[in-house]
């Protein structure tokens, strides 16, 4: 068994979504460290209600439940760290060092998407001490093979790690592999200076940083270029009128952050969410 928060992990042959399943155990008092890993998902959803979906048994679709002691105004960390965790399993496990794209994607080294995070919260709890977080993320392991398994409007927008190693990745070890590196995160995050580490590695790790943004807010849409992450894991985005910080939004990135990647990648639907 592991030496970690992660100990018991169930694994559904099909459930409508990882994220929705451990709020309900969440409200019925399941206690932090749950997991929760589907073989399909037949409600799948990223941000802003955006759905998806990959043939069973081809990616690893999981969820996690945190009962964290994070101040309210650092909780985009807790899916900061499920990200940058989830990096260090796919270097380790397919030899791949996906970047991080601001708020909640893992890009491969080409600007496809690899994998999306989204972390919901339940003020109602269920038990006492602090409320749940889930975090779920998912990672495109073998779906989809190629882009012939895609629709044409995600063609060359999301990529797998099938796609990037000659070996087929085992589900199993990338799960190992995510949670091991995730404890010891999630830990860090009970304290200020634990908070401020994990913010620098996702400065040090997030391709949006030097690039040409366009941040879509529920009410409103600008232009700028993205200059950092504060220690609350927020973005920082220089526009014409100065500097704005962004809490949640969609980010498109308008102009490669580095030599390889693509004119523009937005977060959409090219991948797992949930």
């Amino acid at each position: 068994m592991p030496e970690h928060r992660f100990g018991e992990v169930r694994w559904l042959a099909s459930v409508d979504s990882t994220n929705r399943y451990l709020l309900d155990e969440a409200r019925a008092g399941a206690a932090e460290g749950l997991v929760v890993v589907a073989d399909h998902q037949q409600a799948g959803r990223g941000r802003l209600g955006r759905s998806w979906e990959a043939p069973p048994g081809v990616n690893l679709l999981v969820s996690v439940l945190l009962r964290p002691t994070v101040p309210l105004g650092s909780r985009h960390l807790l899916s900061a760290v499920v990200a940058l965790a989830a990096a260090d399993a796919c270097r380790v496990v397919a030899g791949i060092d996906p970047g991080v794209k601001w708020p909640n994607d893992l890009l491969a080294p080409d600007g496809r998407k690899l994998a999306g995070v989204l972390a919901e919260a339940d003020a109602a709890g269920g038990s006492e001490g602090p409320a749940p977080v889930v975090v779920g993320i998912g990672i495109n392991v073998g779906w989809p093979g190629t882009d012939d398994d895609l629709p044409a409007e995600l063609v060359g927008r999301a990529t797998s790690l099938s796609q990037w190693t000659a070996d087929p990745v085992d589900r199993t070890l990338l799960l190992d592999r995510l949670l091991d590196a995730l404890d010891p995160r999630v830990t860090a995050l009970d304290s200020a200076a634990g908070r401020a580490a994990q913010a620098d590695e996702l400065r040090r790790r997030c391709v949006t940083i030097g690039s040409e943004v366009r941040v879509e807010l529920a009410a409103e849409s600008f232009c700028g270029v993205a200059t950092g992450v504060t220690e609350e894991g927020h973005l920082s985005v220089h526009t014409s009128g100065g500097s704005r910080t962004v809490v949640a939004g969609d980010v498109v990135h308008l102009r490669p952050v580095a030599p390889g990647y693509p004119l523009s990648v937005d977060s959409g639907p090219a991948g797992a969410s949930d």
